[in-house]
């Protein structure tokens, strides 16, 4: 898929240079390479949306700009248009890719740790409810906040779990942030040492 739309835009860079070098500002021949451009962009919108959306709305707005130009009658604006947005959508392919693999990597590490962290809190909660000694400067009412955070700790990593097997790995990294301050939070309180 990744290849298919670096070709896309490539053919479409292809079609707007040789349009160029022909003198062709044509109508259809401009209307053509928007189309392309516009093709280009809808093939890779929807991972581009999820990890360069930015990146998307800059080529969204540059092809907007090359329709307008082509309305108004300014065809060599409309093909600059349409050859830059072309570039940008290529661009756009290979930053998604790139920040898909750098999320999918911080995710595969996070889902190897947190699980045990979360079993190294549930156990030493578990060891506090049947007698074991509270650490120092702690009584009954820390464990019991621990547990009540604890119950939220594993509601947002169920959530952060959801999201990254529906495929929005950059929410469920932005859910993680919050879940590793809420796990250090409590470690310190159970006397964990990390």
């Amino acid at each position: 898929m990744l290849n298919k739309m670096k070709w896309l835009a490539c053919g479409v860079l292809g079609l707007t240079m040789m349009l160029e070098a022909c003198g062709g500002a044509e109508k259809e021949a401009t209307e053509g390479a928007i189309n392309g451009a516009q093709t280009a962009i809808n093939a890779a919108s929807s991972e581009a949306a999820k990890y360069v959306p930015d990146q998307l709305k800059s080529a969204q707005d540059t092809l907007r700009n090359a329709k307008d130009a082509l309305a108004k009658g300014d065809y060599s604006a409309a093909l600059a248009g349409a050859k830059d947005t072309a570039k940008k959508a290529s661009n756009m392919v290979a930053a998604a890719a790139a920040k898909k693999q750098e999320l999918m990597k911080d995710w595969t590490s996070l889902s190897e740790s947190m699980p045990k962290s979360m079993q190294q809190i549930k156990a030493r909660m578990d060891a506090y409810s049947h007698g074991a000694r509270l650490p120092e400067g702690t009584d009954k009412s820390v464990l019991a906040t621990a547990k009540d955070q604890y119950a939220q700790l594993k509601q947002a990593w169920a959530d952060a779990t959801a999201a990254a097997q529906s495929g929005n790995l950059g929410d469920a990294m932005q859910k993680a942030t919050g879940i590793k301050d809420m796990l250090a939070k409590l470690k310190e309180m159970l006397g964990i040492k990390s």
